[in-house]
């Protein structure tokens, strides 16, 4: 059992990144508007992804390099396109996910202590967290927060199965309305991360191989599939919470992160009792923490690493600049511009959505190139996988565009 938890990391690490507000809010929201019918759009994304998120891994345990190394190699302006891009949505989806995570902390302490407040203590906490245990930490803490949360999410949603009263519903539906269309392509959109999380999946499967000597390519996989089904079995568990807690309420959900989860406490604490507060409180706080730390970690990482390739030369704590970086500019967003977050939040899904054929077609063009041990390229079903899956994120961006004044 110690080793096959010791084998896990990046994948690990993946699924804390990419378990947040899509399974949280998104997932649960599915569940609550629409029951388990939608199910079928969780699945289909998760397949049509699946590629373009295991190349991260599969190319940096191939290689002995990260997807940025990668990128380089097939033209510098992709670097520069990937840093330019990373500098627009950064700061803002490390407030976004830091406030979600601040305002589930008030709520479960009472609102003794503000959301301002939590946001700097949280940010405090993990930047030391990090600056102290750096990756090894960061890899042991994570196997820890995602049993934790795996653990409550599970228990949740079989507690809210034995008190479900009525039929279970297995139709599968198409959104008709407007609205309904809009809320598809953000669930979509988002599960189970955006695609630039690979390059960050490729920088930890380095640091891995750093940290605990060598990886091979079985357990790279292995670690992947883990952390990928992981997301998938949580996204669908998110969905049958709010189809058990909240599917016959008739309540109106908000669409703020937060005050949807504190929504969904509450209404579980009444279903089932106060007993069960720690235990939904649980899966909603250890569900965004796990976010906060995993990309506060991963993008001063991915930072440090683009600019030491874009100006050819080594930069000693770089990745410590970076971090100092994202925490001050996120506090800045935070108290200056939090009557915009809302449109701030809109321009990076705009751009996180736009740019996901983007990074599908490089992953795919790198991991099957010279670059790439020929033993490691993709198989026929992967190659077929692959082009079809960047069709559907193609023609999905197009959708997404001519839709976008849905969201207006």
């Amino acid at each position: 059992m110690f080793n096959f938890f010791k084998k896990l990391g990046p994948g690990v690490l993946f699924a804390g990144a990419a378990i947040g507000v899509s399974h949280l809010v998104q997932s649960t929201k599915a569940g609550a508007d629409f029951g388990v019918g939608l199910i079928w759009a969780l699945l289909l994304v998760n397949l049509f992804k699946f590629p373009f998120f295991q190349y991260g891994p599969k190319y940096a345990s191939a290689t002995g390099e990260s997807l940025l190394e990668g990128y380089k190699k097939l033209g510098t302006s992709i670097l520069h396109f990937y840093l330019l891009i990373s500098l627009t949505t950064m700061f803002t989806i490390q407030t976004a996910v830091t406030i979600v995570t601040a305002g589930i902390a008030s709520s479960l302490t009472n609102n003794i202590i503000s959301v301002e407040l939590w946001t700097i203590i949280i940010l405090i906490v993990c930047s030391v967290l990090l600056y102290f245990g750096k990756y090894k930490m960061l890899d042991k803490m994570i196997k820890i927060i995602i049993f934790i949360l795996a653990l409550s999410t599970f228990l949740a949603t079989f507690l809210a199965f034995n008190n479900f009263s009525h039929g279970f519903n297995l139709s599968q539906v198409l959104p008709k309305n407007n609205i309904e269309i809009a809320f598809l392509i953000a669930f979509m959109g988002w599960m189970p991360a955006p695609l630039d999380i690979s390059v960050w999946h490729s920088i930890w499967t380095i640091e891995k191989k750093k940290s605990d000597g060598i990886q091979d390519m079985k357990t790279t996989l292995f670690d992947f599939n883990i952390g990928y089904l992981g997301t998938i079995a949580l996204g669908i568990s998110f969905m049958l919470l709010g189809y058990f807690v909240m599917n016959s309420s008739n309540l109106s959900f908000s669409s703020s992160a937060s005050t949807f989860a504190n929504q969904l406490i509450e209404m579980y604490t009444s279903s089932f009792g106060s007993w069960a507060y720690i235990i939904i409180g649980l899966a909603t706080f250890t569900t965004m923490f796990s976010t906060t730390i995993t990309t506060l970690d991963a993008s001063p990482r991915a930072m440090h690493k683009a600019t030491e390739l874009i100006f050819n030369k080594k930069i000693n704590n770089g990745y410590l600049y970076w971090l100092f970086f994202l925490v001050v500019g996120t506090i800045t967003i935070f108290f200056n511009f939090n009557s915009e977050m809302g449109t701030l939040v809109k321009v990076a899904t705009i751009v996180s959505f736009i740019t996901a054929p983007f990074y599908a077609i490089i992953n795919y063009t790198l991991i099957s190139s010279n670059h790439t041990p020929k033993k490691y390229r993709p198989s026929k079903i992967m190659h077929i996988l692959s082009i079809v899956g960047i069709f559907f994120l193609l023609g999905f961006g197009i959708w997404y565009l001519s839709t976008l004044k849905l969201f207006i």
